[in-house]
């Protein structure tokens, strides 16, 4: 997994301050000035935006996400407001309303599940707790059953074995290939397991063996064998071992919703959106850049575009 294939990168003379001044000048008096607002935002890290925050209170004495929320409206608040939320904290709300919501959002548990390190998994565990004083493994046990449930449930353990097990390459690939393609029926136990507790090095291993073995490709026999829930997680991690942008397109595919997109733009916009963007080129009709264009208006569009940084046309 490469970081730094975001296409938000630091702002290099940053000064919170200026920029904190420039925010509450875009939003005082009659009317607010959406442009300067979006332009800043999106030319930021994260890391910079809660130092404006921070600058912002210090300044006025006042919390910059309440005054934004005042301000601004619909889809471009919510893309604003996410943008200048801590990563972590934006995951933990995310997997909030995808289990508290009516009914629960499989593919936001999928996409973040499968796609966050295991750092990052105890760190949303954490803070999850901290936040609602809730039980994330409780709540997600909760809501979903099954191999789906036990699949999670190991992720959420954040206790992956590390580097590659070459004694076990072998033995992982011929698990794998009896309990599915060599079986009547199919052992989804040996599937969670294995894809659940293996490093993403160690998985790529385990493929590349199983087609050898099989002579077929691991998503292949995942589709052939298993569905619903089950089918889309395992096929995440299975995926995230090997290329991640494509959990990531999972979500993306055809029709997105809003919700989707902007969890999509927001939390991959410094980690690989480039990457994305250039799978979503070659698996779609178009590029991502006018897929913005053609379904979103006005300042939540051009926020988007800022973020997407560019087309693959």
């Amino acid at each position: 997994m490469k970081a730094n294939r975001g296409t938000v990168k630091p702002s290099a003379n940053f000064s919170a301050s200026a920029d904190a001044e420039v925010l509450h000048k875009a939003m005082k008096g009659l009317g607010t000035d959406e442009d300067a607002i979006l332009q800043l935002v999106t030319a930021r890290s994260n890391a910079q935006r809660q130092e404006i925050k921070a600058s912002f209170k210090t300044l006025y004495g006042k919390d910059l996400i309440d005054d934004l929320k005042g301000e601004l409206g619909g889809k471009f608040e919510t893309l604003i407001v996410a943008l200048m939320t801590p990563p972590i904290t934006y995951d933990v709300t995310s997997l909030r309303n995808a289990i508290k919501g009516a009914g629960t959002d499989e593919k936001v548990l999928v996409e973040i599940l499968a796609s966050r390190t295991s750092q990052q998994v105890k760190q949303i565990v954490a803070a999850y707790k901290q936040e609602y004083d809730d039980d994330l493994e409780k709540d997600i046990t909760g809501d979903t059953s099954g191999h789906f449930q036990r699949l999670l449930v190991i992720l959420l353990q954040a206790n992956r074995q590390t580097g590659i097990q070459a004694e076990s390459i072998e033995s992982d690939a011929q698990a794998l290939f009896k309990a599915g393609e060599q079986k009547f029926g199919t052992d989804e136990q040996s599937f969670v397991t294995i894809l659940g507790n293996r490093s993403a090095e160690h998985l790529r291993k385990v493929f590349d063996a199983y087609m050898k073995l099989s002579g077929y490709e691991i998503e292949e026999s995942i589709k052939r064998e298993t569905s619903g829930n089950l089918k889309d997680l395992l096929l995440a991690v299975g995926m995230c071992s090997r290329r991640l942008p494509e959990v990531i397109l999972l979500s993306l595919g055809a029709g997105t919703d809003d919700n989707t997109l902007i969890r999509v733009m927001v939390t991959r916009s410094e980690v690989d959106l480039l990457d994305i963007r250039a799978q979503f080129r070659r698996l779609f009709a178009c590029s991502l850049h006018s897929m913005i264009k053609g379904d979103a208006g006005g300042d939540y569009r051009k926020a988007l575009l800022a973020l997407c940084g560019g087309d693959d046309a």
